[in-house]
């Protein structure tokens, strides 16, 4: 139990602690005296014997201690796998699920061509027209994946619009050389 003149001194001993000055410098004559001593000394040299006992323990010590490192790495592996296969799996986004309204109407142009050009037989095309009908399924090609890429771009509906028409026409045409649409 502390009685009362403890307390007066431990006050009296704060008090001239915190008159102390907070740091006290050595003046720079100090530190190259010291310096000048540390490089006249010669340092102790040790029997090879001794640095190769001092390094031999920590390399004993680091072979003895990689299979609990290891063990560690297999434990946390072990508990990750097994939580990945407890959580629950969702299924992949397909493109159908992600598919725009712009692109929907693509698809629905697409098949509703597909099904004219079904009912145009195509071995009766002539050669001449051949280059005229790749270049023009390119360009639908084209303008599906150009829809893909931006399918805010609305404007490329009426492209397909008119390049599947024109597609249609020139079938037409070849199939039927009179000029008469069928």
């Amino acid at each position: 139990m502390m009685n009362h003149h403890d307390n007066d001194h431990d006050d009296v001993l704060a008090q001239r602690l915190r008159g102390l000055p907070s740091e006290r410098v050595p003046p720079a004559a100090v530190w190259q005296h010291i310096a000048a001593q540390l490089e006249h000394t010669p340092r102790p040299q040790l029997p090879a014997t001794a640095v190769s006992a001092r390094s031999a323990v920590p390399a004993r010590r680091a072979r003895r201690q990689w299979p609990r490192y290891a063990a560690a790495a297999v434990v946390v592996a072990l508990v990750g796998f097994a939580g990945m296969s407890l959580l629950p799996t969702q299924p992949a986004p397909s493109v159908a699920v992600e598919e725009s309204m712009l692109q929907h109407q693509a698809n629905t142009i697409t098949y509703q061509y597909r099904q004219a050009m079904a009912t145009l037989p195509q071995d009766k095309l002539p050669a001449e027209l051949q280059p005229a009908l790749r270049e023009l399924d390119e360009s639908a090609g084209s303008i599906r994946s150009a829809i893909a890429q931006s399918p805010d771009a609305a404007f490329l509906l009426g492209q397909l619009q008119r390049t599947y028409a024109l597609r249609l026409e020139l079938t037409r045409k070849g199939v039927n050389p009179n000029g008469v649409s069928t």
